[in-house]
C-alpha cells in the first residue's frame, strides 16, 4: 500500500522508490480500451450545475482514434526534472522546457540547446517535493515586447510570478519584475501554472496553501488567492491592474481547487482545462467555457472529484467532467491540452496523464456526454503536457525525456 504522503505531493516528486523503478522507453505503448480498467470508456454525463460546453463551428473527434495506430515518440532526452514545456508561438517553432531546479532550456529543431534561455537557479527555492520553478508564460506579443513570466517557490518557499525580458535564445536574469508575491504557509500544494487566455490576460492556478483536507479553508475563501485561478492584466498598471470584470473585485477568476497542476486554453475555442490533484481518493479534470460565467467554484474542500469531502454537492457548483480513482492505479493527475495538430481525427481531444501510473486519457464530448478513455500505458513519470505551435501535443518525464504524439 502506498504510504499516505504519496496523495499530498504534486506529480513532480510523487514517486516512491517502487515507482522509480520503471525502465525508461523511447516509444509509449497504446493499449486497447478493453484493457486495463474495468469500463475503459465512460460515460460522464454533464453536471446539471455545470454550464453547458461551447458551441462553435470547430469539427471535434467524436470517437476515439484507435490508439493502438500512434505512439509517443522521444523527441529529446538528458533534462533534469522537466515540468512545464511552452510554445513561444513566434513562427519559430521552438520549445522552452522548464527544469525545476530554475532553468528553462531551448529545444530548436528538435535539439536541445546547451544555454538555458534562463537560470535563476540563484533565487529559486526547490528544496521541498513540489517546490521550485513551475510554470511559463509568454506574452502574446513576445514577439515585439520579449516578455515572458514564471511562477516559481523564492524565499521563504513562498510563490513568486514574475516578468523578464529576453533577445533570441537568451534572457537577462537581472530583468525580473515580481508581479505578485503570494505566501504558502507549507511547502506543498504550490499549483504554478502559468497561461494567457484568448482575452490576453495572464491566468494562474494556485493551490490551497498545502498540508492535507486543506487546513485554512483556502479552496472556498474567496478573498485568499490560494486554492484558485487567479487573472491579471500585465498591460496595464504596475505592476499589473485587475480585470473590471474580475468576480470578486481582485485577482481571483475561479476557486475552489485543491493543486491544479497544469491548466490550459483550448487554441480553437478558448475553453480552460485543469487538472486538479486529489485528496487521497479521487484525480478530476474540471472544464470551463469559454462563454462560462466568471467565479466559478470548482468544489474543493466542499468535494474531492465527484463526491463530497467537507460537505455535498451545493447549487452553481461546477463538478469535473472526468475523475479516476487511487484504486485504479492513479495517484496524481497531470492536466494537459487539446489536440489541434495535422491529425484531424485527434482534433479536439483533450490529453492528459497520471503521474505515477504514467496512463495518458483522451476526453471527448459525444453526443452531449463525456467519454473518457484509457488510450497509453506510456511507462513514464509524466510531469507535464505541452503543446507546439502547429498543435501538437508533448508530454514531459520526470526521467527527462520529452515526446510527442505521432502516427506509428
Amino acid at each position: 500500500m502506498k504510504p499516505f504522503w504519496i496523495f499530498l505531493t504534486l506529480p513532480i516528486l510523487i514517486a516512491c522508490g517502487a515507482k522509480q523503478s520503471i525502465a525508461p522507453t523511447a516509444v509509449a505503448t497504446a493499449i486497447l480500451p478493453t484493457l486495463e480498467f474495468a469500463a475503459a470508456t465512460q460515460s460522464i454525463p454533464q453536471p446539471a450545475t455545470d454550464s453547458a460546453p461551447t458551441q462553435s463551428s470547430v469539427v471535434n473527434a467524436d470517437v476515439f482514434p484507435a490508439a493502438e495506430n500512434y505512439q509517443w515518440k522521444l523527441i529529446t532526452s538528458g533534462l533534469t526534472r522537466p515540468v512545464d514545456i511552452q510554445s513561444v508561438r513566434d513562427g519559430s517553432n521552438r520549445l522552452f522546457i522548464i527544469e525545476k531546479q530554475g532553468k528553462i532550456r531551448v529545444l530548436e529543431n528538435n535539439q536541445l540547446l546547451d544555454a538555458p534561455l534562463l537560470d535563476i537557479t540563484d533565487r529559486v527555492n526547490d528544496s521541498r517535493n513540489e517546490m521550485g520553478l513551475l510554470g511559463l508564460a509568454f506574452h502574446p506579443d513576445y514577439k515585439q515586447n520579449g516578455f515572458f513570466y514564471v511562477n516559481y517557490t523564492g524565499e521563504g518557499g513562498n510563490t513568486r510570478i514574475s516578468r523578464f525580458y529576453a533577445n533570441g535564445n537568451s534572457a537577462d536574469a537581472n530583468s525580473e519584475k515580481v508581479l505578485l508575491i503570494i505566501e504558502q504557509p507549507y511547502s506543498n500544494h504550490n499549483g504554478g501554472a502559468l497561461a494567457f487566455g484568448a482575452d490576453g490576460y495572464l491566468y494562474a492556478g494556485l493551490g490551497d496553501g498545502g498540508l492535507a483536507g486543506d487546513p485554512h479553508k483556502n479552496g472556498q475563501n474567496k478573498d485568499a488567492l490560494l486554492g484558485k485561478i487567479l487573472r491579471i492584466d500585465v498591460n496595464n498598471g504596475d505592476p499589473y491592474s485587475i480585470p473590471t470584470d474580475n468576480p470578486f473585485g481582485n485577482e481571483v477568476w475561479a476557486y475552489g481547487l485543491r493543486n491544479p497542476w497544469r491548466i490550459s486554453f483550448d487554441r480553437a475555442t478558448g475553453d480552460l482545462w485543469i487538472g486538479d490533484v486529489g485528496q487521497g481518493d479521487w484525480e478530476e479534470v474540471d472544464y470551463f467555457p469559454a462563454d462560462g460565467v466568471p467565479g466559478a467554484n470548482f468544489g474543493w474542500s466542499i468535494m474531492e472529484g465527484n463526491h463530497g469531502y467537507d460537505g455535498e454537492p451545493q447549487p452553481g457548483m461546477i463538478l469535473p467532467v472526468a475523475e479516476y480513482s487511487h484504486s485504479e492505479g492513479g495517484c496524481s493527475v497531470t492536466g494537459g491540452y487539446v489536440y489541434r495538430g495535422a491529425m484531424p481525427e485527434w482534433n479536439g481531444v483533450y490529453l492528459y496523464g497520471d503521474y505515477c501510473s504514467g496512463k495518458i486519457w483522451a476526453l471527448i464530448l459525444s453526443a452531449g456526454s463525456w467519454q473518457n478513455q484509457v488510450m497509453f500505458e506510456s511507462g513514464e513519470l509524466i510531469t507535464s503536457f505541452g503543446q507546439d505551435e502547429s498543435g501538437e501535443v508533448y508530454f514531459t518525464s520526470d526521467k527527462g525525456g520529452i515526446y510527442r504524439l505521432t502516427r506509428k
